[in-house]
């Protein structure tokens, strides 16, 4: 004799996929619980080394130091930058939502007297070979040792002295975009010092 098989039905299907459900969202918040701590240190860690490569030596902890400044519906960060107890520039990010393909969020390292020492990409969804070359050497090279306050960010064909990627003229546009507004966030934290 053959085994009944139970009939299926509405409850059965509901009850089932409801057991399916919790145990998936169980475990989705398990492994995301699991890996938060490594997430935060390699974030860390990418947060240094951008920190590295645009400011000149330090010893303090910028990280440690950060100032969070709330502009738009995003925030964008100042990190400064103390040799012993001698300020020696600040790395300040910045960001365009007017990216060709999203946003473009840059790390900029500014001297003391506003003169950009070095850029570094943290975000971007630019077209590979296009927008993607603002990474690159050649597209960074012309805003090294040029202070805002006299060089206008801005593309050429815009009015302004930057040469825009070839092919790429919104990426452009967007990363001078963020580039200003960093530059005029790093003005903002300096007048707001005390001593000046």
């Amino acid at each position: 004799m053959k085994p009944k098989r139970r009939a299926s039905t509405l409850a059965n299907m509901v009850l089932v996929l409801l057991a399916i459900t919790l145990a998936a969202g169980v475990t989705l918040g398990f492994v995301n619980q699991w890996t938060l701590e490594p997430k935060a240190a390699a974030q860390r860690a990418r947060k240094l080394e951008a920190l590295s490569s645009v400011l000149p030596e330090f010893n303090n902890q910028p990280v440690d130091q950060v100032v969070r400044l709330a502009v738009g519906r995003d925030s964008i960060e100042y990190y400064p930058a103390y040799m012993d107890d001698t300020f020696v520039g600040a790395a300040v990010t910045g960001y365009s939502e007017k990216g060709y393909s999203g946003n473009v969020r840059i790390m900029v390292g500014f001297e003391p007297d506003g003169t950009i020492l070095n850029i570094a990409v943290l975000e971007q969804k630019e077209t590979p070979g296009l927008g993607t070359k603002m990474k690159g050497e050649s597209f960074i090279r012309q805003f090294r040792g040029q202070n805002p306050s006299g060089f206008d960010l801005r593309v050429e064909k815009d009015g302004g002295e930057v040469d825009a990627l070839a092919g790429a003229t919104i990426s452009s546009r967007a990363f001078c975009e963020a580039a200003l507004m960093a530059y005029e966030a790093y003005v903002d934290q300096q007048n707001a010092q005390p001593d000046k």
